[in-house]
Parts: structure tokens; C-alpha cells; sequence
């Protein structure tokens, strides 16, 4: 071999490794354990492409930030005084307020059909995505693949996950690479995760695709449709504020995740809970806690507040949607709108 067609090798090779020399990025092993695993199952239950699936894989990031951040989520850290502060602020409901003029006959005829408050539905869009504008700074197929195999307390939930994005990306023929969300692996500006847009994403514009990334119809019609899923009551209350009477002989009420109603009205007002609602006695309610600002807050949840937790399994998410949704409304009827 001569010098010059020695030298002509090495330089080759130089390039060849040097964009993984200059990366500190980290991606899917294909030879891990797990990674092979999921391949095979793809293959053989989902008919993929077992060489197209691991180049699909190969070119997902496992990034330890998505880690770090999954961890330690806002609802297990801070009060409902400090949650609230995150969603209910002048911003985000004069943004909201705006929204609601923008897509009203939109928005409007969603609600008549389905029956599901608009309130609900910009209060879900304002608190995922603040009405779009937050949709996640990750790669779906990152942020899924990153779970799946290296988070082991929740990687079978994130696996199943993984698996239904991307039978998704080629129900719905789209490029695995491109669709970006939260750490979590929720997409667009509903946040769905992959299984719920299979379910419960729908085409609520009419041209024959499902787009919850750009096409605001479709993204409002898919909740509705979560939300009729779930068992929404078409024109029930969510939940009244409450007191406690002298008549309360229970525990000291503490905050609490609690995501079903294990009461009804009528034993809830027979123990000393005070509040206001039409529905009847026999009807399902639980009191909530809540730390505030200024102190223990009591609410009575009723059915459809929980259909709300189904959303997100937390009941300082769901009052915070409750609440910028009745908000927005107020600013609205303010505004003469």
C-alpha cells in the first residue's frame, strides 16, 4: 500500500467517526435487552419492518433530561397557591379571552354537538399549552423511546406508549422523526399521548385527517370526544366551594389526590358541609382540600369534575382547568363579547 492511499484511509475514517466524536449524544442501543425486545414484539404482533423499526430506533436520543424532569412533576412539588399561580394569571386569560373570540363559531358548534362546555375546552387548552404556545421542546420518539428503556419504574407504561406512536406515525403517515411534545411524550396542542390519539383524536374539520399539532378544530373536537368518552354529563355542575360548620364532626380535612367521589350530597350536607348545588341529594360529590394562599380551601367535587382528572390524575389540575375556563367566560360576558 502506498503513503498517499494509506493516508486517503485514515482520513476516511476520520470522517466517517468525527460527528461521533464531536456529540455527547447518547442513542437507542439496538442491541440492548430491552430494545430487542420491543423489536420483536413489533415485528411479530405488529407487522414492522424489523430493519425500517431499527433504523427508526437508532435515531432516537435518550436524553437524561427528559429523566430528571419526569421525576419530579409540578403537581407532587408545589401547593395548589403556588400551582394556581402557573395557570390562573391576567396573561393567560386575556389569552384565552382572545383565543375564544378567534375560533367562537368553531368552538361553539363543537360544544353543541358534543355537549361539552366551551369553558372546558379553552380551560384544558390554556393550562396544557397556553393555547398553543407551549407544546413541548422534545421529539416524541425521544421523549418515549428515552422512558421505555431507560426509566425502569415506569418503562412497561412507556413502552406501551412507544409502541402505539408508532403505529400511529404509520396509521396516520407521518414521519416518526418529526412530531415534537412534552418530556412525557404528549403531543400537540392537546397533549395527547399516543394511545389517547388513537382512541379519542378525531377529524373534526372535515379533510380527512386527524391534526392535533395544527389544526385548532381538530384539536378541540378530540377532547370533547375524550371528554364524551370518559362519561361528561351534558350540563352538570363540576364543583362548588364549600365551608365547614360547626356541625363537622370528621377528621381535620388535609390536601389530597383524591380521584373519586366516595360521597354523595346528601351525606356530605348531614355531616356539616356547606355549599350550594341543584343537583339531587342522592348525586355523587366528594370535599377536596385545598392549600391556598390564604389558607385550607374546601370544595365539593362533583362527577364531571372527575371526568376532568381523567385528563390529568390531579385535582389541582382539574380546578385549575375549571377555574381559567370559568375566567376566560367572566372576562368574555365583561368584555360584551
Amino acid at each position: 500500500m502506498t503513503y498517499k492511499r494509506f493516508l486517503a484511509g485514515v482520513l476516511t475514517l476520520l470522517i466517517s467517526i468525527s460527528p461521533v466524536l464531536g456529540s455527547d449524544k447518547v442513542y437507542v442501543d439496538l442491541k440492548q435487552k430491552n430494545v430487542v425486545a420491543f423489536v420483536d414484539e413489533m415485528v411479530q404482533m405488529h407487522e414492522f419492518d424489523r430493519s425500517a423499526l431499527s433504523a427508526i430506533l437508532a435515531k432516537a436520543e435518550i436524553k437524561k433530561s427528559i429523566i430528571k424532569k419526569i421525576a419530579k412533576p409540578a403537581e407532587r412539588s408545589l401547593s395548589w397557591g403556588e400551582y394556581r399561580k402557573i395557570f390562573i394569571t391576567k396573561e393567560r386569560v386575556n389569552a384565552g379571552t382572545s383565543f375564544w373570540r378567534e375560533n367562537r363559531e368553531m368552538l361553539e358548534r363543537i360544544t353543541l354537538e358534543t355537549g361539552v362546555p366551551v369553558e372546558i375546552l379553552v380551560g384544558i387548552i390554556g393550562v396544557e399549552t397556553y393555547f398553543g404556545r407551549i407544546t413541548g421542546k422534545d421529539r416524541v420518539i425521544d421523549a418515549l423511546a428515552t422512558l421505555a428503556f431507560e426509566y425502569p419504574p415506569r418503562a412497561t407504561f412507556f413502552r406501551k406508549e412507544l409502541s402505539q406512536f408508532l403505529i400511529l406515525a404509520r396509521e396516520e403517515e407521518l414521519d416518526p422523526g418529526i412530531p415534537m411534545g412534552s418530556y412525557a411524550g404528549a403531543m400537540g396542542r392537546p397533549q395527547f399521548m399516543p394511545s389517547s390519539f388513537r382512541a379519542y383524536a378525531v377529524d373534526s374539520s372535515g379533510d380527512g385527517k386527524r391534526d392535533i399539532w395544527n389544526n385548532w378544530a381538530d384539536v378541540a373536537g378530540s377532547i370533547a370526544n375524550y371528554f364524551l368518552a370518559h362519561r361528561w354529563r351534558i350540563d352538570e355542575e363540576v364543583i362548588a366551594q364549600a365551608t365547614l360548620s360547626s356541625a363537622w364532626n370528621g377528621p381535620a380535612p388535609s390536601p389530597a389526590n383524591t380521584l373519586k367521589a366516595s360521597d354523595t350530597i346528601e351525606s356530605l350536607s348531614k355531616k356539616g358541609v356547606m355549599f350550594a348545588t341543584d343537583l339531587c341529594a342522592d348525586s355523587k360529590g366528594q370535599l377536596l382540600s385545598y392549600k391556598g394562599d390564604a389558607g385550607l380551601e374546601h370544595w365539593v367535587g362533583f362527577h364531571n369534575f372527575f371526568v376532568i382528572t381523567k385528563y390529568n390524575r390531579s385535582v389541582m389540575y382539574a380546578l385549575a382547568v375549571h377555574q381559567l375556563g370559568q375566567q376566560i367566560s367572566s372576562k368574555l360576558n365583561a368584555d360584551g363579547s
